[in-house]
């Protein structure tokens, strides 16, 4: 090979590795915990990684109660709870950083062909404690009322309960399931089946029950006259860094908060007319 020839070969290199642009070294994280959540961090992180090349954002069920454990132990980036990290005795919620990205309001379900609508809060409590045990004991038919239940480490559970149950009152033993989707499937294709999920869940596979008669809808919850909603929590080990801190902070821009939160069925924080702490106490903002 000739001088020119020499030239021409590495001339050639040079513009190829210019036309493939720089090496972009790839990033990821990990955020578990909550279900009711994981549409909303799943969608906001398939928009980062879009728009931020080489960015990636794993994002894995298992409840709130997971979400809560794993990022205290350290094995995640970001723990995603439907709680504050104070309501489980076992964390040291001192230790961790609470993001607030968004609240979602909470709803019983029933099968489609469940002739009841509206049920009263004493009475919702009363299917769940197993007092009522027919439909026909709150206006409906004749028909058993078979109650699915969340796992116990379900934040959509705890909330559940927190706002629904008197004190002493407590759940019966029946079938759990710790996935919202698989919630949503056992109710819409089971006969007298009662139970309940974030407001992101619900399809036409389903019929959501007002309570007293007030409808669980966004407007409702904004004013707590819905009063199952909690906050999504995004949790992080201390203050968070780097890709960790670049995507809760891509969560909270006005562009996710105003957009996406909504469009997926989410409230955005800046919504609420009232605040809750973690004793459930409501505080009206001024």
């Amino acid at each position: 090979m000739n001088v020119l020839n020499k030239m021409l070969f590495l001339l050639s290199g040079i513009i190829f590795l210019s036309a493939c642009g720089p090496v972009v070294e790839e990033e990821s994280i990990t955020a578990v915990g909550s279900s009711a959540m994981q549409p909303l961090v799943e969608a906001a992180g398939e928009q980062y990684s879009g728009e931020n090349f080489g960015k990636f954002i794993n994002v894995q069920g298992g409840g709130s109660g997971t979400g809560l454990s794993q990022i205290a132990a350290g094995a995640v980036e970001i723990g995603n709870s439907d709680i504050f990290a104070e309501e489980k005795e076992e964390i040291d919620a001192s230790q961790l950083k609470d993001h607030l990205v968004a609240v979602v309001g909470i709803t019983p379900i029933v099968h489609p062909d469940i002739d009841v609508s509206d049920v009263s809060k004493e009475d919702l409590a009363k299917i769940f404690t197993g007092e009522i045990t027919n439909w026909s004991e709150v206006g409906g038919q004749d028909l058993e009322i078979v109650v699915l239940n969340r796992a116990s480490g379900s934040g959509t559970r705890a909330t559940f309960e927190s706002t629904v149950f008197e004190e002493g009152q407590e759940a019966m033993v029946t079938q759990e399931q710790e996935s919202s989707g698989t919630v949503r499937s056992i109710v819409s294709s089971t006969p007298g089946t009662i139970s309940y999920i974030a407001f992101p869940y619900v399809d036409d596979s389903v019929k959501a029950l007002s309570i007293n008669g007030v409808e669980p809808a966004d407007e409702n919850v904004v004013t707590d006259d819905w009063f199952i909603w909690s906050y999504q929590h995004m949790y992080t080990n201390g203050e968070p860094e780097g890709l960790t801190k670049d995507f809760i902070e891509y969560v909270l821009s006005e562009p996710v908060q105003e957009n996406l939160i909504p469009r997926l069925g989410y409230i955005p924080i800046t919504q609420m007319e009232v605040q809750k702490d973690a004793e459930g106490n409501i505080i009206e903002t001024e």
